[in-house]
């Protein structure tokens, strides 16, 4: 890629209280050979299990702060990447170079180089978006789901919710990323919080793929992602023989309970969903209890 690519500088991590894990660094992943991707490697890395926590808009992998050490203590392995765009990952410039695919390739390339397999997918936002159309492409590799306020859009409609959000995106001069985290989890982001959500983001040069986005969601027939969302709802559906353990944020007016009970008719043997009722968009705000509660929903450590 020949597109200019900004890089965070690391000093903007420099106060991470609450997220006290060094990062990883991946800068040949096929196709990507360019650009750097970051990601959190936690745990026991012989564990046999491993707990892959894909996050969404405008987040980046402290979004898991409070699941990750929920799942390393019990003895597994968590892996969490910062999408490209986002966290300490590599931003390149352009709109343009973000699509679908390309973000989707990315991930298939960071499983494929870190070789994970008995993968517990952890999705929300576009973590779901992009990682329930992956499985059905790797059935070998993925042995469980822990689903998150999350869709397999097909080309129709989301929500009101979600409609007004794209809207607002794409107008917006700038997207106010710590107020959204701020305004949605009620008490649950303190000022620490708030900093490290920024910290990726120095300025608007940076913020391409959070403005890109909104975007990109396949809500209109013919989009990029269409056809893998309708061959993942089959997926999901039909073939799907893992387990699966489904976390709702009640207060989400983008993709709450109406989405994630239609999600949750599409996804085989899935359970009655846990309702975090004060949770917003980004449930993991909640995420130790969520955690605790998966794990012991799947019959692993504690």
């Amino acid at each position: 890629m020949t597109n200019e690519v900004l890089r965070t500088p690391e000093e903007r991590f420099s106060l991470l209280p609450a997220f006290p894990y060094q990062p990883h660094y991946v800068d040949k992943l096929p196709g990507f050979e360019s650009l750097r991707m970051a990601y959190i490697d936690e745990g026991e890395i012989t564990s046999g299990e491993v707990f892959l926590c894909l996050h969404g808009e405008p987040a980046w992998s402290y979004l898991y702060r409070k699941m990750i050490p929920v799942f390393s203590r019990a003895g597994y392995r968590v892996v969490a990447p910062d999408l490209f765009g986002f966290g300490r990952s590599d931003k390149p410039v352009k709109e343009s170079v973000y699509s679908f695919d390309f973000h989707r390739k990315s991930i298939i390339q960071l499983i494929e180089y870190l070789d994970l397999s008995n993968i517990t997918l952890v999705c929300q936002d576009w973590g779901g978006i992009l990682g329930l159309t992956i499985p059905m492409d790797m059935q070998t590799r993925f042995k469980r789901l822990l689903v998150m306020n999350t869709a397999i859009p097909i080309g129709e409609p989301l929500s009101e919710g979600f409609a007004k959000w794209k809207a607002f995106a794409a107008k917006a001069p700038e997207i106010p990323i710590s107020g959204m985290f701020a305004s949605d989890a009620l008490s649950e982001v303190n000022l620490m919080d708030a900093l490290a959500y920024d910290a990726p983001f120095p300025d608007n040069s940076y913020k391409a793929g959070v403005r890109r986005f909104p975007q990109l969601v396949p809500v209109e027939p013919g989009m990029e992602g269409v056809e893998l969302g309708i061959r993942a709802r089959e997926f999901w559906s039909k073939i799907w023989a893992g387990e699966s353990f489904m976390a709702i944020g009640m207060r989400d007016s983008v993709l709450g309970e109406v989405p994630m009970q239609n999600l949750r008719a599409t996804i085989r043997n899935c359970p009655e969903p846990l309702k975090i009722h004060e949770a917003g968009h980004f449930v993991q705000e909640y995420g130790e209890g969520i955690a605790k509660s998966a794990l012991e929903h799947f019959g692993l450590n504690v």
